[in-house]
């Protein structure tokens, strides 16, 4: 697995097996109730996919359940899923799923020695490659996209395949920010958003080009992103708080030194109350739980207990 991705979920099981055991056993009870008969994961209708499954398998290994049984069922849909046209953000996320399985159960799903899916991968990424020096959302996309290019990157290092143009995507990534601090998704984009403000600071980390000193903007914009419910928004324009936003811009804060400054006890209240019996929603006017937003919720709660206030 991917240094990023591997510090992170280190982390996060280290804040998870702080949590209740009431809290945990009944979060991955209620995932592992979600596996289909394929092996996989799905969203709240449709088919099993790697998105969710990859969703899945993280949450249940930051909660230190993810059981052979599991592995091995997963690990069978994703090799089936291997064959097959899946969209870009399915792809990544079957890569990022078989890492997890690999490192948390020792499944392994894309053999060291299968070269060819390895450069058909690669040379799919070249293609999503713009000339502002990001990463689009499809081959024919002609301008970069921060949350593709964060997919992207990552993409890279978990195949071991050093990112082309490094310096190209350092100057994309500089592009994408804004006078707030905050960075945009599209160069199209309006106003900056919590969430592609992840995606930049999480490519900057895993490129080894992250200096806090130089995101003092960037960390202000986050925490003013933290309203009356305690959770954080997507954007200045947006009247309330989600899960996504809270867990992305949580991440990126400890990211930069800064978590310290948020209000955490108040962003716990948040993340709890948006538990179900089983899973977590989005928001507040949401009311079916899903395997995604059960990863944002579970993630939350383990990293808030990993701050030192």
């Amino acid at each position: 697995m991917s240094g990023y991705l591997q510090e992170l979920t280190l982390r996060l099981s280290v804040g998870a097996s702080r949590l209740n055991p009431d809290f945990r056993s009944r979060h991955a009870n209620w995932l592992k109730n979600c596996q289909r008969d394929d092996g996989g994961f799905a969203g709240r209708e449709g088919e099993s996919d790697p998105y969710y499954t990859s969703f899945a398998l993280r949450t249940l290994w930051v909660l230190g359940e993810l059981d052979s049984e599991i592995a091995e069922a997963a690990g069978i849909f994703l090799r089936q899923r291997m064959q097959k046209r899946d969209s870009i953000v399915d792809l990544m996320s079957l890569i990022f799923a078989a890492a997890i399985l690999e490192m948390a159960s020792g499944v392994v799903v894309i053999s060291d020695e299968d070269h060819q899916w390895r450069d058909n991968v690669a040379a799919l990424l070249a293609k999503l490659r713009t000339q502002d020096g990001g990463f689009a959302k499809t081959p024919e996309g002609r301008a970069g996209s921060t949350y593709q290019t964060f997919l992207s990157v990552l993409c890279h290092e978990l195949m071991e395949v050093p990112v082309p143009d490094v310096e190209g995507v350092l100057r994309f990534l500089a592009s994408q920010n804004q006078p707030d601090g905050g960075y945009r998704e599209i160069r199209v984009a309006k106003r900056a958003g919590v969430n592609p403000t992840a995606a930049a600071i999480g490519s900057l980390k895993t490129l080894g080009h992250l200096d806090p000193t130089e995101q003092t903007n960037t960390i202000e914009f986050l925490l003013e992103m933290q309203g009356d419910e305690g959770g954080l928004a997507a954007n200045t324009r947006i009247p309330f708080a989600d899960l996504l936003s809270s867990c992305t811009g949580l991440i990126t804060l400890v990211d930069l030194g800064a978590a310290s400054r948020l209000n955490a006890p108040r962003l716990q209240s948040y993340a709890e109350s948006m538990q179900r019996d089983g899973g977590f929603v989005g928001f507040a006017l949401d009311q079916t739980p899903d395997v995604e937003y059960t990863f944002y919720g579970v993630a939350t709660m383990s990293l808030l207990q990993t701050l030192d206030l």
